[in-house]
């Protein structure tokens, strides 16, 4: 499958229902799945050039899910701004998985998560009794641990939510790319691409960026001592993971320390750590090197 298919969920939250984009790359009935959840402010779209490769180099059916976590991308907003956390992303997913797995019965589930896409997937591999088709097989984490640095929640502060309003697409790339040098060297015609699906055209006919800014408002609200009873509890999350985990880490973020990473790789899955130079947060999977990395892990038998 050369296009990806575009498919929504619905989706329970306290006032009802909301639905959630995800894209298809792949065989829709492949038995094998690899969910891809992107960053805070990103969207399913991010993964474009990985499922492609991943579809390509499997030697069996694959299918590639990429949601747009809700508030991003095509999915609904939420109407509760503080609902925007890990409890509703988590039950979204497990809702997606269950929809899946009536479309097709899936065997064997992997997980790639970027950033916050990162911690929903350790929650949902790390809680044995979340419902889901079956054990999260391997899980990648990319530029994420259970430990968020404090300074990089300060810099999130900075700018989630402001969704600003440009005049052309280059415009509101080179906006993104003003907040995005962690991400490390991309060509202009690389960042365009992902740039793209990250904006919607307003009624004026200006561009905006295509997240609900209500999604910044939990990060505003969060203090130093609510981050580290968080991280109390994830580090309990992540010890009960026993999926064969990969840990992708830029040399240069800020969010992901070297010292949460070593502790990744010594408790819990005893993680594998990848590191990269010249990136920060977060490496966006698309390089050459990046995408055989994760598909070296996940494809291996």
């Amino acid at each position: 499958m050369s296009q990806p298919v575009i498919a929504y969920v619905d989706c329970p939250d306290t006032q009802g229902v909301h639905r959630m984009a995800y894209t298809v790359w792949g065989d829709p009935q492949a038995a094998h799945v690899v969910i891809c959840v992107h960053g805070l402010t990103r969207q399913g779209r991010d993964f474009d050039v990985l499922a492609q490769a991943l579809v390509a180099q499997a030697d069996h059916p694959l299918r590639v899910i990429c949601p747009d976590v809700v508030g991003r991308g095509l999915s609904d907003w939420l109407p509760q701004e503080q609902a925007y956390q890990l409890p509703q992303y988590v039950s979204d997913m497990a809702t997606l998985m269950t929809q899946l797995h009536a479309q097709a019965p899936i065997q064997t589930l992997d997980w790639v998560g970027t950033s916050m896409g990162g911690l929903i997937g350790m929650v949902v591999a790390g809680q044995p009794e979340l419902p889901k088709p079956c054990a999260i097989r391997r899980l990648v984490l990319n530029d994420v641990g259970p430990a968020v640095s404090w300074v990089s929640i300060q810099r999130m502060q900075t700018y989630v939510g402001q969704t600003g309003r440009f005049d052309n697409l280059q415009e509101a790339a080179d906006a993104m790319w003003a907040i995005s040098q962690g991400f490390g060297p991309h060509t202009p015609q690389a960042w365009l691409t992902l740039s793209a699906p990250m904006v919607k055209t307003q009624t004026d006919g200006s561009l905006t960026l295509h997240y609900d800014p209500a999604i910044g408002v939990a990060i505003r609200a969060m203090n130093e001592e609510a981050a580290q009873a968080a991280q109390t509890v994830l580090w309990q999350i992540y010890d009960q993971i026993s999926a064969s985990t990969l840990l992708l880490r830029g040399r240069q973020s800020d969010l992901l320390t070297v010292e949460t990473a070593q502790a990744m790789t010594s408790r819990g899955p005893c993680a594998t750590l990848v590191e990269w130079d010249g990136i920060g947060h977060a490496p966006t999977l698309t390089a050459d090197y990046q995408v055989q990395a994760v598909a070296k892990f996940l494809l291996k038998s």
